[in-house]
């Protein structure tokens, strides 16, 4: 089966880039030949506020399609169309990728589907609902991530094919670096209860809630770290404002900007636990990364990410909102680890959410279209 992947790739950086490159692998190892669309541009400078879009040394893809320059979409649909893939799929996370979707399957002709990271934009998009509508409109089918996506398509009256999967969790790529050692390279304190909050910092994702709720720990586990590794989409002030403000600075280490692979290792090797504070979320590809590093989430109930995190075997789900329960939770997880089956809870994760059996379930979807059976 040939598969034309519309897609981020590597090295433009985020999550769905990295996330496209191993679904790439895992259909190939599964018998596919998956054909890379990449994007060569997704949003304008001054959204990016000059921040590069791709890997620091590495230069952007070659690849005429750019998200922002219409023409370019219809170029590429049709070396796309010359291809001739059986399947068309297209990785969507934002209302507005859905004129491209539209435009896509009207020029090649070729059954598309969505694979759906996110149904709703994090940032609410002007016109959300039409675009909504134009993309249920452009796909035969949809592929979803959590069952979250999948309601909210059922919501707002999808009747087309849907295949729920999951988030994979990736395989460990080698030995992880001994957690001493990690921290001193890191120049965090060797006794520490070292937290981690990994990725783009964006507003959805609640760390002005957790630093509120390290506040409260501190106060009770003076031994408590924070790690904060990512970029700051509007930037590093505030939060560093807020640090100070709440008089945290001495067990809080901010480390803005993008983190290259090399590195990751190193923070998740340093940590006890990664934090999720996230107000809303369709899931999260940050706890499937921890787990590939054996690292236990403590996740707010957002989403779907009470059925990513195991409560009291991969990680502690905390409840309720707000930073007081936050804080509780952090403390709760770190009274209770010491009877937590966490090695065996993670390594279920692994084994349950692995790119092997996601891949083969994917396959199996697509080949239905291929056949036309779906």
């Amino acid at each position: 089966m040939r598969i034309a992947l519309v897609s981020p790739f590597p090295p433009m950086k985020g999550g769905i880039a990295g996330f496209s490159a191993l679904l790439r692998t895992a259909l190939e190892d599964a018998g596919c030949e998956v054909l890379p669309v990449p994007f060569r541009r997704l949003y304008p400078g001054w959204i990016m506020q000059g921040r590069p879009a791709h890997e620091p040394g590495h230069p952007a893809v070659d690849s005429r399609l750019d998200l922002m320059n219409p023409l370019s979409w219809i170029s590429t649909a049709r070396a796309v169309r010359r291809q001739n893939p059986e399947v068309l799929l297209v990785a969507y996370w934002s209302g507005l990728l859905a004129p491209l979707c539209a435009l896509f399957r009207a020029v090649t002709g070729i059954r598309t589907l969505l694979l759906l990271h996110n149904f709703t934009s994090h940032e609410q998009l002007p016109g959300e609902g039409l675009l909504q509508r134009l993309m249920l409109a452009s796909a035969d089918g949809f592929v979803t991530l959590s069952d979250s996506v999948g309601s909210e398509l059922a919501a707002f009256g999808n009747r087309k094919p849907v295949k729920q999967l999951f988030h994979p969790v990736d395989a460990p790529r080698g030995p992880l670096p001994p957690k001493g050692e990690s921290r001193i390279s890191l120049g965090l304190p060797a006794d520490a209860k070292v937290l981690l909050f990994f990725g783009y910092i964006r507003r959805y994702k609640g760390l002005d809630l957790l630093l509120e709720a390290m506040a409260i720990a501190i106060r009770r586990e003076p031994s408590l770290h924070l790690v904060v590794a990512g970029e700051f989409i509007s930037g590093i002030s505030i939060f560093r404002a807020e640090v100070e403000r709440l008089g945290i600075a001495s067990s809080v280490t901010l480390l803005p900007g993008y983190v290259p692979s090399e590195r990751v290792a190193p923070l998740f090797a340093a940590a006890d636990a990664v934090v999720l504070p996230y107000r809303s979320a369709s899931q999260s590809g940050v706890a499937p990364l921890a787990f590939a590093h054996g690292v236990p989430v403590i996740a707010c109930d957002a989403g779907a990410l009470s059925s990513q995190v195991a409560h009291g075997r991969s990680g502690w789900i905390v409840g309720r909102p707000g930073a007081e329960a936050l804080a509780e939770g952090i403390l709760e997880f770190f009274r209770a680890r010491g009877s937590m089956p966490l090695a065996e809870g993670i390594e279920a994760a692994r084994r349950s959410t692995s790119w092997k059996a996601f891949a083969a379930q994917l396959a199996s979807f697509l080949g239905s279209f291929a056949r036309g059976a779906a």
